[in-house]
């Protein structure tokens, strides 16, 4: 997604192109096959959902059409993990890479590691309490709503500042992963 002259620009392909991707599915099995993609393009031409849907549907609500219901939809399949990985820019990794992924951007740590030597904040440190996730091998499906989380972690007005931040600082090393 550029901007040019004031104006956000989707890029894609067109409607009738055959490398066009169709369906969530087809996104699937591509970063099935490459291991890692950002959703929205970026400095390398061509790496990107965007540059390979169409621009006509983005934002329409159709699950059908609409790539950005689409993230939602691979995220529920389970078949590959979405998260903010790139940069802090949404994205989809592979269930084979997510392996690698987290090795490379922990640098060998789990969560309660690099609490206990300084490497993360008490504020992730909220965040994560709220999961009950206490090591990697003890992690379980939990599902909260962002509202919630920002609230039972002490985040708000009176509160620890900069939730998105954490959130997305926490998605980059992996720790939160919607897979």
């Amino acid at each position: 997604m550029g901007n040019e002259h004031g104006s956000w620009i989707m890029r894609g392909l067109s409607w009738n192109d055959p490398f066009r991707i169709r369906t969530y599915k087809e996104l699937i099995n591509w970063v099935n096959e490459i291991g890692f993609l950002p959703l929205f393009s970026n400095s390398i031409p061509g790496f990107s959902a965007e540059e390979h849907v169409s621009p006509d549907f983005w934002w329409t609500g159709d699950r059908e059409q609409d790539p950005w219901e689409w993230r939602e939809i691979i995220a529920e399949s389970r078949e590959v993990a979405y998260g903010k990985f790139f940069a802090g820019k949404s994205g989809f990794v592979s269930v084979d890479w997510l392996s690698y992924l987290a090795n490379y951007r922990r640098d060998g740590y789990d969560f309660d590691s690099a609490y206990e030597d300084g490497l993360i904040s008490r504020r992730d440190k909220k965040i994560m309490d709220c999961f009950g996730i206490l090591d990697d091998d003890d992690r379980k499906e939990v599902l909260l709503p962002g509202y919630i989380i920002k609230h039972q972690a002490g985040f708000g007005k009176e509160g620890f500042k900069n939730f998105n931040g954490c959130m997305t600082g926490l998605q980059m090393e992996t720790y939160l992963v919607r897979a």
